[in-house]
């Protein structure tokens, strides 16, 4: 550290601050005073991007404690910055000349925490416009050091228009301060605070009754200041918390289920540390809720209530959990049980799901392939991003039926974990394929039939082969179809590995035990097979 000359600057306990010149690197204040060897007053900062130099202490004396090892540092007052107000931030965006480096850097957080270039007009068209700036509707002003509302008034004045405002990655940190600028903001309907770290919510807000979006991703916000905010946004239709560590969805009302949000549709959870669906179902009696996002969060398992009318304690109501609910994203979280896929088709109107991510779905650790996941749920439409279509549906729970029924006659009782084997069965009339005995005595399965299979050689050293298609007995295994493909494409020095190119997968299927059969797997007819090496 150096020592530069003293300076005037003034700076709190828990106040945001960024690095002069820099409004892109943000920390809280968690120190000021001296520091043993130095003149002076220094502050310490405890950074959000964790690029600092120390854990908040110095030379073995403790100073404050920063939230990693390497997230705390000390700068004199003159090297950071307490923001500029609203309107500063909109001259200094709006009508100052960018430059192309600025330009290119320019950028919104969607809902989703992702970087949105913004598109500029033409430098004449863009200027003219951003010379009114009260025609402007929709504002972006992320990572523009804003700190404070400014002078009471002067917004409403200035950009009475706004209908979309950007405030992600700015230093405001007060709830009272974003009341003020919305307040000013009569016809303001998405509002952006990603990346503010939000201070407890302390004062009462004004109604925000126009707001029909609000993001709060990565802001420091837990479900109790959700339940408070609840109160002002009486028309809120979509609200956005991700990666704010929520683990408990707690009520603030003597009911066991979070009430009122009577508007909202979607509620994006992601990114978060629930891990029991107890917690999700506190938010069933939301009966305009329609999209559900909780992907990256630490559920192992979910379920549906049983008689479908409640659940909660003592109390008893007419609406069904989750009655509007269409749309469920659950990747990424630790679901491994069949069980849990099957009470998907509880849910009354649930037509889009996502399970990518979780073991349930990997079928290197146990999981089972898309078709039958697809199979499995009557009424999805769209799985993992992917829509299905009718073929697709008709294939998979075809290929999932021929799969079971391959597997009953050595475990009869296994029937009981398809719940819409017998349904399926008896829609597609599929015959039960009963064992025969062979010429040594010993049970063989009677043959499905042939399957055309289309078989595409993918290696890289196995030069250009032109794909072939080939009549397979559906009782091929996975190891007579390796020694099938070296005879086929002459590739009698090199060790296989297939892969099943299944309709609707982002990804192949590894076809890895080789006593596998065609039908075991359920692959059907027209069914395509790539085929590689073992690098």
């Amino acid at each position: 550290m150096q020592d530069p000359p003293n300076s005037t600057h003034e700076f709190r306990l828990g106040q945001r601050v960024h690095t002069s010149g820099n409004s892109t690197r943000i920390g809280t204040v968690k120190y000021v005073g001296t520091v043993e060897g130095y003149s002076d007053t220094w502050i310490g900062i405890d950074w959000d991007n964790a690029e600092g130099k120390h854990d908040g202490s110095l030379n073995g004396v403790r100073y404050f404690h920063a939230k990693s090892e390497t997230s705390g540092s000390f700068a004199r007052p003159k090297n950071l910055s307490e923001g500029i107000s609203f309107l500063e931030a909109m001259e200094k965006r709006y009508r100052s000349n960018s430059t192309k480096d600025e330009e290119d850097e320019m950028y919104v957080f969607s809902s989703s925490n992702k970087r949105v270039s913004i598109q500029l007009l033409g430098e004449s068209e863009l200027n003219d416009r951003l010379s009114r700036l009260e025609e402007l509707s929709r504002v972006s002003l992320s990572f523009m050091g804003v700190g404070f509302p400014g002078i009471p008034g002067q917004i409403s004045t200035t950009v009475p228009n706004i209908k979309e405002l950007d405030l992600s990655g700015n230093l405001l940190s007060e709830w009272k301060d974003v009341g003020i600028i919305c307040e000013q903001l009569p016809a303001l309907k998405a509002l952006n605070l990603s990346y503010n770290l939000m201070s407890p919510y302390k004062s009462e807000l004004p109604l925000l009754k126009s707001i029909r979006i609000l993001v709060l991703n990565n802001t420091g916000v837990d479900w109790e200041q959700v339940e408070l905010l609840r109160l002002s946004l009486t028309t809120i239709e979509e609200l956005h918390i991700m990666g704010n560590n929520i683990s408990k969805i707690l009520p603030v009302s003597s009911s066991s289920m979070v009430q009122g949000f009577d508007t909202l549709r979607l509620l994006n959870l992601e990114d978060n540390c629930i891990a029991e669906w107890s917690e999700i179902m506190k938010l069933s009696q939301l009966r305009c809720l329609e999209q559900l996002y909780l992907n990256k969060n630490c559920l192992s398992s979910l379920f549906y209530p049983d008689n479908g009318l409640q659940y909660h304690d003592s109390e008893v109501t007419d609406c069904k959990p989750f009655q509007n609910l269409r749309c469920l994203l659950l990747g990424d979280n630790d679901i491994s049980d069949l069980a849990s896929v099957d009470s998907l088709n509880l849910f009354p109107n649930l037509v889009e799901i996502r399970l990518s991510g979780n073991p349930i779905t990997d079928t290197t650790r146990g999981g089972v392939p898309r078709f039958v996941s697809i199979a499995r749920l009557a009424n999805i439409q769209i799985l993992n991003g992917s829509e299905i279509t009718s073929r697709e549906r008709k294939d998979s729970e075809i290929r999932y039926v021929r799969l079971v029924v391959s597997r009953l006659h050595a475990s009869p009782e296994e029937i009981k974990q398809h719940p819409r084997f017998s349904e399926l069965k008896n829609f597609y009339g599929i015959e039960d394929q009963k064992p025969l005995v062979g010429a040594s005595g010993g049970p063989r399965a009677i043959s499905a039939g042939f399957l055309s299979i289309t078989l595409k050689c993918v290696g890289a050293s196995m030069g250009e082969k032109e794909p072939l298609t080939k009549k397979l007995p559906a009782t091929t295994t996975v190891g007579k179809l390796k020694f099938l493909c070296e005879s086929f494409f002459k590739l009698k020095s090199m060790k296989l590995k297939l892969f099943f190119q299944e309709e609707g997968s982002p990804l192949p299927l590894l076809l890895d035990n080789d006593s596998s059969s065609l039908m075991d797997l359920g692959i059907g007819n027209d069914s395509v097979i790539l085929v590689d090496e073992v690098s």
